[in-house]
Protein backbone atom coordinates (compact mmCIF):
# COMPACT_ATOMS: atom_id res chain seq x y z
CA UNK A 1 0.00 0.00 0.00
CA UNK A 2 3.09 1.89 0.86
CA UNK A 3 4.43 1.57 -2.79
CA UNK A 4 0.59 2.25 -4.76
CA UNK A 5 0.56 5.33 -2.23
CA UNK A 6 3.71 6.42 -4.02
CA UNK A 7 2.87 6.01 -7.54
CA UNK A 8 -0.55 7.39 -7.20
CA UNK A 9 1.36 10.59 -5.71
CA UNK A 10 3.86 10.82 -8.47
CA UNK A 11 1.10 10.16 -10.99
CA UNK A 12 -1.12 12.80 -9.66
CA UNK A 13 2.22 14.96 -9.52
CA UNK A 14 2.65 14.30 -13.28
CA UNK A 15 -0.51 14.86 -14.13
CA UNK A 16 -0.48 18.47 -12.43
CA UNK A 17 2.54 19.66 -13.89
CA UNK A 18 1.18 18.44 -17.16
CA UNK A 19 -1.98 20.85 -16.39
CA UNK A 20 0.22 24.02 -15.16
CA UNK A 21 1.83 23.36 -18.58
CA UNK A 22 -1.30 23.18 -20.73
CA UNK A 23 -3.15 26.16 -18.87
CA UNK A 24 0.09 28.08 -19.54
CA UNK A 25 0.66 27.52 -23.07
CA UNK A 26 -3.25 27.84 -24.27
CA UNK A 27 -3.36 31.05 -22.42
CA UNK A 28 0.15 32.98 -22.92
CA UNK A 29 1.27 30.27 -25.76
CA UNK A 30 1.96 32.45 -28.55
CA UNK A 31 3.84 35.64 -26.53
CA UNK A 32 6.22 32.88 -24.80
CA UNK A 33 7.23 31.50 -28.23
CA UNK A 34 7.68 35.41 -30.06
CA UNK A 35 9.86 35.35 -26.94
CA UNK A 36 11.58 32.94 -27.61
CA UNK A 37 12.14 33.88 -30.86
CA UNK A 38 13.00 37.10 -30.26
CA UNK A 39 15.84 36.14 -27.53
CA UNK A 40 18.19 34.40 -29.72
CA UNK A 41 20.17 37.71 -30.37
CA UNK A 42 22.97 36.78 -28.36
CA UNK A 43 23.94 33.62 -26.00
CA UNK A 44 23.44 35.42 -22.55
CA UNK A 45 19.92 36.72 -23.72
CA UNK A 46 18.72 32.85 -25.09
CA UNK A 47 19.86 31.71 -21.50
CA UNK A 48 18.01 34.09 -19.51
CA UNK A 49 14.96 33.93 -21.89
CA UNK A 50 14.88 30.12 -21.38
CA UNK A 51 15.32 29.86 -17.61
CA UNK A 52 12.16 32.00 -17.67
CA UNK A 53 9.85 30.73 -19.80
CA UNK A 54 10.58 27.37 -18.45
CA UNK A 55 9.93 28.66 -14.79
CA UNK A 56 6.36 29.58 -16.59
CA UNK A 57 5.96 26.36 -18.39
CA UNK A 58 7.23 24.46 -15.58
CA UNK A 59 8.76 21.97 -18.30
CA UNK A 60 12.22 21.72 -19.81
CA UNK A 61 10.88 19.53 -21.94
CA UNK A 62 8.21 21.31 -23.88
CA UNK A 63 10.48 24.33 -24.04
CA UNK A 64 13.07 21.88 -25.85
CA UNK A 65 10.11 20.98 -28.05
CA UNK A 66 9.32 24.44 -29.04
CA UNK A 67 12.87 25.20 -29.19
CA UNK A 68 13.69 21.92 -31.56
CA UNK A 69 10.55 23.07 -34.11
CA UNK A 70 11.67 26.67 -34.25
CA UNK A 71 15.36 25.22 -35.38
CA UNK A 72 13.68 22.61 -37.86
CA UNK A 73 11.79 25.90 -39.44
CA UNK A 74 15.22 27.43 -39.63
CA UNK A 75 14.27 30.37 -37.32
CA UNK A 76 16.81 29.64 -34.96
CA UNK A 77 20.54 28.39 -35.29
CA UNK A 78 21.72 25.51 -33.36
CA UNK A 79 24.03 27.40 -31.29
CA UNK A 80 21.51 29.48 -30.10
CA UNK A 81 18.86 26.86 -29.46
CA UNK A 82 21.35 25.50 -27.12
CA UNK A 83 21.83 28.27 -25.30
CA UNK A 84 18.32 28.56 -24.88
CA UNK A 85 18.28 24.81 -24.08
CA UNK A 86 20.90 25.72 -21.23
CA UNK A 87 18.73 28.19 -19.53
CA UNK A 88 16.02 25.88 -19.95
CA UNK A 89 17.48 23.77 -17.53
CA UNK A 90 18.27 25.74 -15.20
CA UNK A 91 14.43 26.99 -15.32
CA UNK A 92 13.64 23.84 -14.30
CA UNK A 93 15.74 24.83 -11.03
CA UNK A 94 13.86 27.78 -9.93
CA UNK A 95 10.96 25.53 -10.43
CA UNK A 96 12.07 22.97 -8.10
CA UNK A 97 13.65 25.37 -5.52
CA UNK A 98 9.95 27.28 -5.12
CA UNK A 99 8.49 24.15 -4.21
CA UNK A 100 11.46 22.55 -1.93
CA UNK A 101 9.55 25.10 0.87
CA UNK A 102 6.51 24.55 2.55
CA UNK A 103 3.83 25.65 0.84
CA UNK A 104 1.28 23.30 2.28
CA UNK A 105 -0.81 26.18 3.27
CA UNK A 106 -1.25 27.85 -0.53
CA UNK A 107 -2.92 24.27 -1.82
CA UNK A 108 -6.25 25.69 -0.60
CA UNK A 109 -5.69 29.14 -1.79
CA UNK A 110 -4.75 27.87 -4.98
CA UNK A 111 -7.77 25.28 -5.62
CA UNK A 112 -10.06 28.35 -4.56
CA UNK A 113 -8.43 30.53 -6.99
CA UNK A 114 -8.37 28.10 -9.72
CA UNK A 115 -12.23 26.74 -9.27
CA UNK A 116 -13.23 30.31 -9.63
CA UNK A 117 -11.00 31.04 -12.46
CA UNK A 118 -12.03 27.87 -14.12
CA UNK A 119 -15.91 28.57 -13.65
CA UNK A 120 -15.45 31.77 -16.70
CA UNK A 121 -16.68 29.50 -19.40
CA UNK A 122 -17.04 32.31 -21.71
CA UNK A 123 -13.74 33.88 -20.72
CA UNK A 124 -11.03 31.58 -22.59
CA UNK A 125 -8.14 33.02 -21.04
CA UNK A 126 -9.36 33.12 -17.20
CA UNK A 127 -10.59 29.34 -17.61
CA UNK A 128 -7.02 28.38 -18.97
CA UNK A 129 -5.41 30.20 -15.30
CA UNK A 130 -7.84 28.50 -13.70
CA UNK A 131 -6.44 25.51 -14.89
CA UNK A 132 -2.66 26.76 -13.61
CA UNK A 133 -3.38 27.34 -10.27
CA UNK A 134 -5.49 24.21 -9.97
CA UNK A 135 -2.48 22.38 -11.08
CA UNK A 136 -0.23 24.46 -8.87
CA UNK A 137 -2.43 23.07 -5.95
CA UNK A 138 -2.41 19.57 -6.73
CA UNK A 139 1.60 19.74 -7.09
CA UNK A 140 1.75 20.97 -3.57
CA UNK A 141 -1.14 17.99 -2.43
CA UNK A 142 0.87 15.59 -4.04
CA UNK A 143 4.01 16.93 -2.50
CA UNK A 144 2.56 16.00 0.59
CA UNK A 145 0.58 12.73 -0.17
CA UNK A 146 4.24 11.41 -1.38
CA UNK A 147 6.26 12.67 1.88
CA UNK A 148 3.72 10.81 3.92
CA UNK A 149 3.44 7.91 2.30
CA UNK A 150 6.78 7.67 2.18
CA UNK A 151 7.96 7.68 5.82
CA UNK A 152 7.07 4.26 6.33
CA UNK A 153 9.51 3.06 4.20
CA UNK A 154 11.86 4.59 6.85
CA UNK A 155 11.86 1.28 9.07
CA UNK A 156 11.33 -1.03 6.06
CA UNK A 157 13.82 -3.82 6.46
CA UNK A 158 14.50 -4.23 2.58
CA UNK A 159 14.88 -1.05 1.12
CA UNK A 160 18.55 -0.16 2.70
CA UNK A 161 19.03 -3.25 1.02
CA UNK A 162 18.06 -2.02 -2.41
CA UNK A 163 19.27 1.24 -1.61
CA UNK A 164 22.59 -0.28 -0.39
CA UNK A 165 23.07 -1.73 -4.03
CA UNK A 166 22.42 1.21 -5.66
CA UNK A 167 24.85 3.29 -3.44
CA UNK A 168 27.80 0.95 -4.32
CA UNK A 169 27.02 0.69 -8.43
CA UNK A 170 26.34 4.53 -8.54
CA UNK A 171 26.19 3.83 -12.98
CA UNK A 172 23.49 1.28 -11.69
CA UNK A 173 22.05 4.43 -9.80
CA UNK A 174 21.90 7.17 -12.93
CA UNK A 175 20.81 4.49 -15.53
CA UNK A 176 17.36 3.69 -12.72
CA UNK A 177 17.15 7.53 -12.62
CA UNK A 178 17.59 7.91 -16.36
CA UNK A 179 14.75 5.17 -16.51
CA UNK A 180 12.63 6.80 -14.50
CA UNK A 181 12.68 10.09 -16.09
CA UNK A 182 12.37 8.80 -19.21
CA UNK A 183 8.70 6.95 -18.11
CA UNK A 184 7.53 10.11 -16.41
CA UNK A 185 8.70 12.75 -19.30
CA UNK A 186 9.43 15.16 -16.36
CA UNK A 187 13.50 15.15 -14.96
CA UNK A 188 11.09 18.38 -12.57
CA UNK A 189 8.58 15.54 -11.18
CA UNK A 190 11.32 12.89 -10.83
CA UNK A 191 13.48 15.86 -8.79
CA UNK A 192 10.60 16.50 -6.69
CA UNK A 193 10.00 13.08 -5.75
CA UNK A 194 13.61 11.89 -4.97
CA UNK A 195 13.26 15.35 -2.91
CA UNK A 196 10.09 14.50 -1.06
CA UNK A 197 11.97 10.81 -0.22
CA UNK A 198 14.57 11.99 1.28
CA UNK A 199 12.54 14.75 3.22
CA UNK A 200 10.75 11.61 4.70
CA UNK A 201 14.01 9.96 5.80
CA UNK A 202 14.00 6.85 3.20
CA UNK A 203 16.67 8.33 0.61
CA UNK A 204 20.45 8.86 1.53
CA UNK A 205 20.75 12.05 0.10
CA UNK A 206 24.46 10.71 -1.61
CA UNK A 207 22.29 8.55 -3.60
CA UNK A 208 19.65 11.26 -4.20
CA UNK A 209 22.67 13.64 -5.54
CA UNK A 210 23.40 10.55 -7.80
CA UNK A 211 19.80 10.11 -8.88
CA UNK A 212 19.62 13.64 -9.69
CA UNK A 213 22.39 13.58 -12.03
CA UNK A 214 20.13 10.66 -13.43
CA UNK A 215 17.22 12.71 -13.71
CA UNK A 216 18.84 15.54 -15.67
CA UNK A 217 20.61 13.43 -18.49
CA UNK A 218 16.81 11.08 -18.80
CA UNK A 219 15.33 14.30 -19.64
CA UNK A 220 16.74 14.24 -22.87
CA UNK A 221 15.23 11.51 -24.37
CA UNK A 222 11.54 12.28 -24.36
CA UNK A 223 12.53 15.17 -26.94
CA UNK A 224 15.04 13.58 -28.74
CA UNK A 225 12.70 10.52 -29.35
CA UNK A 226 10.35 13.50 -30.25
CA UNK A 227 11.98 14.55 -32.96
CA UNK A 228 13.87 12.09 -34.22
CA UNK A 229 11.96 11.58 -38.01
CA UNK A 230 11.72 15.52 -38.16
CA UNK A 231 14.02 17.72 -40.39
CA UNK A 232 18.14 17.26 -39.33
CA UNK A 233 18.09 20.64 -37.55
CA UNK A 234 15.14 20.01 -34.99
CA UNK A 235 17.10 17.06 -34.20
CA UNK A 236 20.41 18.56 -33.87
CA UNK A 237 18.96 20.47 -30.99
CA UNK A 238 17.67 17.81 -28.46
CA UNK A 239 20.98 16.09 -29.46
CA UNK A 240 23.12 18.79 -28.12
CA UNK A 241 21.53 18.59 -24.93
CA UNK A 242 22.06 14.75 -24.46
CA UNK A 243 25.69 15.14 -25.63
CA UNK A 244 25.96 18.66 -23.00
CA UNK A 245 24.52 16.41 -20.26
CA UNK A 246 26.51 13.15 -20.75
CA UNK A 247 29.30 15.43 -20.40
CA UNK A 248 28.01 17.20 -17.18
CA UNK A 249 27.25 13.51 -15.60
CA UNK A 250 30.84 12.33 -16.65
CA UNK A 251 32.35 15.06 -14.83
CA UNK A 252 30.12 15.98 -12.01
CA UNK A 253 30.63 11.71 -11.04
CA UNK A 254 33.98 11.51 -9.94
CA UNK A 255 33.72 14.33 -7.59
CA UNK A 256 30.32 13.41 -5.36
CA UNK A 257 32.09 12.47 -2.41
CA UNK A 258 33.13 16.15 -2.57
CA UNK A 259 30.46 17.42 -3.83
CA UNK A 260 28.46 16.97 -0.69
CA UNK A 261 29.89 18.33 2.15
CA UNK A 262 29.97 21.86 0.08
CA UNK A 263 25.60 21.23 -0.28
CA UNK A 264 25.82 20.98 3.75
CA UNK A 265 27.28 24.76 3.52
CA UNK A 266 24.56 26.01 1.77
CA UNK A 267 21.65 24.11 3.86
CA UNK A 268 21.79 21.53 6.31
CA UNK A 269 17.97 20.62 5.21
CA UNK A 270 18.36 17.28 3.49
CA UNK A 271 15.37 18.07 0.78
CA UNK A 272 17.02 21.52 0.35
CA UNK A 273 20.60 20.42 -0.43
CA UNK A 274 18.98 17.98 -3.26
CA UNK A 275 17.44 20.67 -5.00
CA UNK A 276 20.38 22.61 -4.48
CA UNK A 277 22.78 20.11 -6.10
CA UNK A 278 20.39 20.20 -8.83
CA UNK A 279 20.45 23.76 -9.40
CA UNK A 280 24.34 23.55 -8.93
CA UNK A 281 24.69 20.79 -12.14
CA UNK A 282 22.61 23.34 -14.39
CA UNK A 283 24.68 26.19 -13.49
CA UNK A 284 27.68 24.66 -14.00
CA UNK A 285 27.03 23.20 -17.23
CA UNK A 286 25.60 26.41 -18.45
CA UNK A 287 28.82 28.36 -17.48
CA UNK A 288 30.62 25.27 -19.04
CA UNK A 289 28.82 24.90 -22.13
CA UNK A 290 27.82 28.68 -22.98
CA UNK A 291 31.04 29.63 -24.49
CA UNK A 292 30.96 26.19 -26.98
CA UNK A 293 27.36 26.03 -28.30
CA UNK A 294 28.79 26.96 -31.40
CA UNK A 295 31.40 23.91 -30.62
CA UNK A 296 28.45 21.14 -30.34
CA UNK A 297 26.43 22.76 -32.65
CA UNK A 298 29.03 21.82 -35.02
CA UNK A 299 29.53 18.20 -34.01
CA UNK A 300 26.00 18.25 -34.12
CA UNK A 301 25.56 19.25 -37.44
CA UNK A 302 28.23 16.71 -38.38
CA UNK A 303 26.20 14.05 -36.88
CA UNK A 304 22.70 15.54 -38.87
CA UNK A 305 23.90 17.12 -41.66
CA UNK A 306 21.34 19.23 -43.88
CA UNK A 307 19.56 16.54 -46.58
CA UNK A 308 20.36 17.78 -49.57
CA UNK A 309 17.18 16.12 -51.76
CA UNK A 310 14.51 17.65 -53.33
CA UNK A 311 11.54 18.25 -51.33
CA UNK A 312 8.55 16.74 -51.47
CA UNK A 313 5.66 19.02 -52.31
CA UNK A 314 3.09 17.00 -51.68
CA UNK A 315 4.78 16.78 -47.80
CA UNK A 316 3.84 19.31 -45.53
CA UNK A 317 6.16 21.62 -44.26
CA UNK A 318 4.61 24.24 -41.69
CA UNK A 319 2.29 21.65 -39.68
CA UNK A 320 4.16 20.78 -36.00
CA UNK A 321 2.68 17.88 -33.59
CA UNK A 322 4.63 20.00 -30.86
CA UNK A 323 2.21 23.16 -31.58
CA UNK A 324 -1.22 21.33 -30.78
CA UNK A 325 -0.87 22.97 -26.99
CA UNK A 326 -1.18 26.20 -28.87
CA UNK A 327 -4.01 26.45 -30.90
CA UNK A 328 -2.97 29.99 -32.02
CA UNK A 329 0.35 29.18 -33.17
CA UNK A 330 -1.34 25.64 -34.86
CA UNK A 331 -3.50 27.54 -36.63
CA UNK A 332 -0.96 30.36 -38.06
CA UNK A 333 0.67 26.50 -39.15
CA UNK A 334 -2.20 25.42 -40.86
CA UNK A 335 -3.05 28.51 -42.53
CA UNK A 336 0.87 28.72 -44.08
CA UNK A 337 -0.25 25.30 -45.08
CA UNK A 338 -3.43 26.24 -46.39
CA UNK A 339 -1.57 28.81 -48.73
CA UNK A 340 1.03 26.42 -50.08
CA UNK A 341 -2.44 24.91 -51.51
CA UNK A 342 -3.74 27.58 -52.73
CA UNK A 343 -0.68 28.40 -54.44
CA UNK A 344 -0.72 24.57 -56.38
CA UNK A 345 -4.56 25.58 -57.48
CA UNK A 346 -2.83 29.19 -58.50
CA UNK A 347 -0.38 27.49 -60.71
CA UNK A 348 -2.47 24.56 -62.27
CA UNK A 349 -5.22 27.50 -63.32
CA UNK A 350 -2.51 29.16 -64.90
CA UNK A 351 -1.12 26.53 -66.80
CA UNK A 352 -4.69 25.47 -67.81
CA UNK A 353 -4.97 28.01 -70.32
CA UNK A 354 -1.98 26.94 -71.95
CA UNK A 355 -3.27 23.48 -72.10
CA UNK A 356 -6.61 24.64 -73.95
CA UNK A 357 -3.71 27.07 -76.26
CA UNK A 358 -1.17 24.72 -77.33
CA UNK A 359 -3.25 21.48 -77.05
CA UNK A 360 0.03 19.98 -75.04
CA UNK A 361 -1.21 16.33 -73.52
CA UNK A 362 1.60 16.54 -71.35
CA UNK A 363 1.07 19.39 -69.90
CA UNK A 364 -2.50 18.21 -69.08
CA UNK A 365 -1.29 15.29 -67.69
CA UNK A 366 1.25 17.22 -65.18
CA UNK A 367 -1.44 19.75 -64.12
CA UNK A 368 -3.62 16.44 -62.95
CA UNK A 369 -0.54 15.32 -61.01
CA UNK A 370 -0.60 18.24 -59.19
CA UNK A 371 -4.29 17.78 -57.90
CA UNK A 372 -2.90 14.81 -56.12
CA UNK A 373 -0.42 17.15 -53.78
CA UNK A 374 -3.53 18.83 -53.23
CA UNK A 375 -5.52 16.30 -51.92
CA UNK A 376 -2.23 15.20 -49.79
CA UNK A 377 -2.33 18.52 -48.19
CA UNK A 378 -5.66 19.03 -47.56
CA UNK A 379 -5.75 15.48 -46.04
CA UNK A 380 -2.92 16.65 -43.45
CA UNK A 381 -4.51 19.92 -42.75
CA UNK A 382 -8.09 17.97 -42.06
CA UNK A 383 -6.70 15.59 -39.69
CA UNK A 384 -4.48 18.29 -38.08
CA UNK A 385 -7.50 20.75 -37.92
CA UNK A 386 -9.47 17.48 -36.32
CA UNK A 387 -6.88 17.02 -33.48
CA UNK A 388 -6.89 20.63 -31.97
CA UNK A 389 -8.87 20.95 -29.25
CA UNK A 390 -11.87 24.22 -29.84
CA UNK A 391 -12.34 23.99 -26.33
CA UNK A 392 -8.89 25.86 -25.31
CA UNK A 393 -9.90 28.70 -28.31
CA UNK A 394 -11.22 32.13 -27.95
CA UNK A 395 -13.88 33.30 -30.51
CA UNK A 396 -10.82 34.86 -32.67
CA UNK A 397 -9.53 31.96 -32.65
CA UNK A 398 -12.66 29.50 -33.27
CA UNK A 399 -13.80 31.61 -36.47
CA UNK A 400 -10.03 31.34 -37.71
CA UNK A 401 -10.26 27.67 -37.48
CA UNK A 402 -13.52 27.45 -39.42
CA UNK A 403 -12.15 29.96 -42.24
CA UNK A 404 -8.87 27.57 -42.58
CA UNK A 405 -11.60 24.40 -42.94
CA UNK A 406 -13.56 26.14 -45.27
CA UNK A 407 -10.88 27.52 -47.13
CA UNK A 408 -8.50 24.74 -47.63
CA UNK A 409 -12.01 22.40 -48.40
CA UNK A 410 -13.09 24.77 -51.40
CA UNK A 411 -8.95 25.32 -52.14
CA UNK A 412 -9.38 21.12 -52.66
CA UNK A 413 -12.64 21.33 -54.56
CA UNK A 414 -11.06 23.81 -57.26
CA UNK A 415 -8.36 21.35 -57.84
CA UNK A 416 -10.73 18.86 -58.22
CA UNK A 417 -12.41 21.30 -60.70
CA UNK A 418 -9.10 21.92 -62.80
CA UNK A 419 -8.62 17.82 -62.58
CA UNK A 420 -11.91 16.24 -63.19
CA UNK A 421 -13.71 18.77 -65.58
CA UNK A 422 -11.61 21.03 -67.22
CA UNK A 423 -8.47 18.88 -68.06
CA UNK A 424 -11.23 16.10 -69.45
CA UNK A 425 -12.57 19.17 -71.55
CA UNK A 426 -8.61 19.97 -72.77
CA UNK A 427 -8.05 16.10 -73.60
CA UNK A 428 -11.01 15.90 -75.13
CA UNK A 429 -10.24 19.29 -77.68
CA UNK A 430 -6.86 17.66 -78.20
CA UNK A 431 -7.74 14.42 -79.52
CA UNK A 432 -11.06 15.96 -81.19
CA UNK A 433 -7.82 18.25 -82.87
CA UNK A 434 -10.81 20.87 -82.49
CA UNK A 435 -10.26 24.82 -82.60
CA UNK A 436 -12.23 27.82 -80.63
CA UNK A 437 -12.78 30.93 -82.93
CA UNK A 438 -10.63 33.36 -82.20
CA UNK A 439 -13.15 35.90 -80.53
CA UNK A 440 -14.40 32.72 -78.65
CA UNK A 441 -11.06 31.56 -77.16
CA UNK A 442 -10.55 35.50 -76.40
CA UNK A 443 -13.62 35.42 -73.96
CA UNK A 444 -12.46 32.38 -72.52
CA UNK A 445 -9.26 34.00 -71.71
CA UNK A 446 -11.44 36.95 -70.28
CA UNK A 447 -13.12 34.93 -67.62
CA UNK A 448 -9.72 32.74 -67.26
CA UNK A 449 -7.70 35.88 -66.03
CA UNK A 450 -10.66 37.51 -64.10
CA UNK A 451 -10.87 33.95 -62.31
CA UNK A 452 -7.02 33.84 -61.89
CA UNK A 453 -7.03 37.63 -60.07
CA UNK A 454 -9.83 36.09 -58.08
CA UNK A 455 -8.02 33.35 -56.32
CA UNK A 456 -4.80 35.48 -55.51
CA UNK A 457 -7.12 37.98 -54.30
CA UNK A 458 -8.51 35.41 -52.00
CA UNK A 459 -5.82 34.22 -51.02
CA UNK A 460 -4.60 37.86 -49.67
CA UNK A 461 -8.25 37.99 -48.28
CA UNK A 462 -7.89 35.03 -46.12
CA UNK A 463 -4.18 35.81 -44.56
CA UNK A 464 -5.40 39.72 -44.23
CA UNK A 465 -8.96 39.42 -43.49
CA UNK A 466 -9.44 42.77 -44.98
CA UNK A 467 -12.61 43.79 -45.67
CA UNK A 468 -12.27 46.17 -48.68
CA UNK A 469 -10.38 43.22 -49.94
CA UNK A 470 -13.08 40.98 -49.39
CA UNK A 471 -15.58 43.28 -50.75
CA UNK A 472 -13.82 43.85 -53.86
CA UNK A 473 -13.69 39.78 -54.56
CA UNK A 474 -17.30 40.00 -54.16
CA UNK A 475 -17.43 42.55 -56.64
CA UNK A 476 -15.45 40.79 -59.04
CA UNK A 477 -17.98 38.24 -59.26
CA UNK A 478 -20.44 40.30 -60.44
CA UNK A 479 -18.02 40.73 -63.13
CA UNK A 480 -17.28 37.22 -63.88
CA UNK A 481 -21.43 36.69 -63.49
CA UNK A 482 -21.97 39.71 -65.95
CA UNK A 483 -18.75 38.14 -68.48
CA UNK A 484 -20.35 34.41 -68.21
CA UNK A 485 -23.89 35.97 -69.62
CA UNK A 486 -22.17 38.23 -72.50
CA UNK A 487 -20.22 35.19 -73.39
CA UNK A 488 -22.64 32.82 -73.71
CA UNK A 489 -24.99 35.28 -75.95
CA UNK A 490 -21.77 35.65 -78.28
CA UNK A 491 -21.94 32.54 -78.54
CA UNK A 492 -24.95 32.02 -79.79
CA UNK A 493 -24.79 34.05 -81.74
CA UNK A 494 -21.91 32.93 -83.84
CA UNK A 495 -23.36 29.99 -83.74
CA UNK A 496 -26.46 31.54 -85.68
CA UNK A 497 -24.18 32.93 -87.89
CA UNK A 498 -22.77 29.38 -88.74
CA UNK A 499 -18.80 29.86 -87.09
CA UNK A 500 -17.49 26.69 -88.34
CA UNK A 501 -15.04 26.63 -85.23
CA UNK A 502 -18.03 27.61 -82.26
CA UNK A 503 -20.13 25.14 -84.31
CA UNK A 504 -17.40 22.33 -83.18
CA UNK A 505 -16.60 23.61 -80.20
CA UNK A 506 -19.70 24.35 -78.70
CA UNK A 507 -20.21 22.32 -75.30
CA UNK A 508 -16.44 22.46 -74.30
CA UNK A 509 -16.94 26.43 -74.48
CA UNK A 510 -19.85 26.80 -72.50
CA UNK A 511 -18.61 23.81 -70.38
CA UNK A 512 -15.27 25.93 -69.69
CA UNK A 513 -17.05 28.95 -68.44
CA UNK A 514 -19.39 27.11 -66.32
CA UNK A 515 -16.37 25.45 -64.23
CA UNK A 516 -14.45 28.48 -64.51
CA UNK A 517 -17.68 30.36 -63.19
CA UNK A 518 -17.51 26.96 -60.27
CA UNK A 519 -14.13 27.67 -59.37
CA UNK A 520 -14.50 31.76 -58.65
CA UNK A 521 -17.17 30.62 -56.53
CA UNK A 522 -15.09 28.54 -54.23
CA UNK A 523 -13.08 31.52 -54.21
CA UNK A 524 -15.43 34.41 -53.18
CA UNK A 525 -16.51 32.06 -50.19
CA UNK A 526 -13.73 33.71 -48.50
CA UNK A 527 -15.11 36.69 -48.08
CA UNK A 528 -18.61 36.65 -47.22
CA UNK A 529 -17.98 35.37 -43.17
CA UNK A 530 -15.93 38.80 -42.89
CA UNK A 531 -18.79 40.95 -44.79
CA UNK A 532 -21.41 39.18 -42.68
CA UNK A 533 -19.35 40.28 -39.79
CA UNK A 534 -19.31 44.02 -40.80
CA UNK A 535 -22.54 43.93 -41.32
CA UNK A 536 -22.46 44.37 -45.37
CA UNK A 537 -24.44 41.38 -47.10
CA UNK A 538 -28.21 41.30 -47.23
CA UNK A 539 -29.33 38.41 -46.25
CA UNK A 540 -31.09 37.72 -49.57
CA UNK A 541 -30.84 39.15 -53.49
CA UNK A 542 -34.84 38.81 -54.04
CA UNK A 543 -36.43 41.60 -53.47
CA UNK A 544 -39.71 42.03 -50.99
CA UNK A 545 -43.02 41.36 -52.25
CA UNK A 546 -46.12 43.67 -51.42
CA UNK A 547 -47.92 40.61 -49.85
CA UNK A 548 -50.89 43.00 -49.24
CA UNK A 549 -50.87 43.83 -53.45
CA UNK A 550 -51.44 40.10 -53.52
Amino acid sequence: MVLINIIGGVSLMLWSLKLVRLGVTRAFGAQLRQALSASTSNRITALFSGAAITAVLQSSTATVMIIASFAGQSMVSTSAALALILGADVGTTLVAQALSFDLSWLFPVFLIIGVSLFSFKKLTKAKNLGRVFIGLALVLMSLMWIRQSAEPLAQSETLPILLQTLQNDPVLAILVAVLMTWMAHSSLAIVLLLMSLVAAGTLPVPLAFIMVLGANLGGTIAPLLATWRDAPAAVRVPTGNVIMRLIGVALFLPFMAVIEPWMVLFSEEPARQVVNFHMAFNITLALLFLPLTGVVGRVCLKCFPDRHDPDDPARTKYLNENEMDTPAIALVSAARETLRMADVVERMLEDTLKAFKTNDESLVHRIQERDDIIDSLYTAIKHYMARLTQEAMDSKDAQRYVQILTFSTNLEHAGDVIDKNLMPLALKKIRNQGRFSQEGFREIENIHFLVLDSVRLAQNVFISGDVDLARKIIEEKEKIRAAEIETSVSHIERLREGVPETIATTSLHLDIIRDYRRINSYMCTVAYPLLEQEGQLRSSRLKKTDKSAL
